[in-house]
């Protein structure tokens, strides 16, 4: 479809570049074009650096199916856009910032098997229900970044302070495997850019502009993350 199909309020999202901007817009009516648009408006007549640009969306799929749309926009110019998860954008922050947050940086990250796998070993009493209940308990810590400690000084009842107390476990259990789970992904970014700003802003000078689809599903922790990385 012709950039000249677009609509003026479509145009304006495009070409807008003085400050936050938030696009409110039913399904089906061209968020993620305006977002492919934009990348490509950037890179050509405002003359920014495709590595300067950095893309979210929230699965795999809608990422790669981005990276394509953004790719045809752009044709040779697009070599280095990063377009990604948030996920993906925490575990390259990781990566490349690993020691500061204890870890080598071919750490490994576990899926939802992995971890599964790891609370069964230090939960062998436990039912199903209540391992269940402490993993959602601890990814809900993580995700409004709370650590261990914290945990344990805000536990509402009995239930929460054993549930923190196994997340004292685990986490040591996470660094002795050199390991993260998914939820690191996104916390580790955050809990490092909060202490220490010098690293924060050297990744805002490598990120311009940070366009985000589908914006409503962002949680707490990614909200975090990403005013960290816009300053």
């Amino acid at each position: 479809m012709a950039a000249d199909s677009l609509n003026a309020p479509q145009r304006e999202a495009i070409r807008y570049l003085d400050g936050p901007l938030l696009v409110l817009a039913g399904a089906g009516s061209g968020k993620t074009r305006v977002i492919t648009e934009k990348i490509a408006w950037l890179t050509g007549e405002a003359g920014i650096a495709p590595e300067k640009i950095t893309a979210i969306t929230f699965t795999n799929k809608a990422a790669k199916e981005m990276k394509e749309r953004a790719g045809r926009l752009l044709g040779g110019r697009g070599e280095n856009l990063a377009i990604s998860t948030f996920h993906a954008l925490g575990a390259r922050i990781l990566r490349q910032e690993a020691r500061h947050v204890g870890l080598k940086p071919g750490f490994s990250i576990l899926d939802a098997s992995d971890t599964g796998q790891l609370f069964q070993e230090m939960l062998k009493d436990a039912d199903k229900a209540r391992m269940r209940l402490i993993q959602n308990r601890i990814s809900l810590w993580k995700n409004a970044v709370i650590g261990p400690e914290e945990a344990l000084r805000i536990a509402a009842d009995d239930l929460e302070a054993g549930a923190a107390r196994v997340y004292a476990d685990y986490e040591r259990t996470l660094r002795a495997y050199q390991a993260v789970d998914f939820d690191d992904l996104i916390r580790l970014p955050v809990e490092l850019f909060e202490a220490h700003d010098d690293i924060a802003g050297r990744w805002r000078t490598r990120i311009w502009h940070l366009l985000v689809d589908e914006y409503q599903d962002t949680n707490r922790c990614q909200y975090r993350l990403m005013k960290l990385l816009t300053g």
